[in-house]
Order: structure tokens, then C-alpha cells, then sequence
């Protein structure tokens, strides 16, 4: 896997959506609405297809609600995640 990728909202709109992998070798998903919001969220399985994290991330930044989305995509694609804070 990359060991970083991200995607900006269409528009400009500010949005945020990106992966990276931590010095411990875990995946963590990145969001950031561009104005006062940023969250963390680590992969609960670090060996994840990066193709379907991609296009989950992808999907997701393009539409009006950047949370929800990436939340349904996510979940669609069986890959769980946590809060790191």
C-alpha cells in the first residue's frame, strides 16, 4: 500500500479526505473540512485494499455531506474504523 494518498472536495469546497500509514505500520483516515473540523480515524485491519480505501475516500469527498458519505462507503466496503481523537 501507498503510504499516503488524498483527495480534495470538487468545487472548492474545502473538503478534506486522505490516508496515511502511522510509524506503528496501522492506516489511519484523515478528514478535514477546511475551516474549523479535523478528525482521525484509524483502520481497525491495516491490511486493507488500497484501491477500495481509495475509492471509498473518493467517492465520498464529492458529496454535500463529507461524514456521512465516508461513513456509508466505508461501511459498504466492510472496513471498520475507530476514533483515535
Amino acid at each position: 500500500m501507498a503510504r499516503e494518498a488524498s483527495f480534495h472536495s470538487p468545487g472548492g469546497a474545502g473538503h478534506f479526505l486522505g490516508y496515511r500509514r502511522n510509524l506503528r505500520g496501522g492506516v489511519e483516515v484523515v478528514y478535514d473540512d477546511g475551516a474549523r473540523r479535523r478528525l482521525v480515524f484509524r483502520l481497525v485491519d491495516p491490511r486493507i485494499d488500497e484501491a477500495g480505501l481509495g475509492e471509498a475516500l473518493r467517492t465520498a469527498v464529492g458529496q454535500p455531506r463529507v461524514l456521512p458519505a465516508l461513513y456509508a462507503e466505508l461501511s459498504k466496503r466492510a472496513i471498520a474504523i475507530d476514533s483515535v481523537g
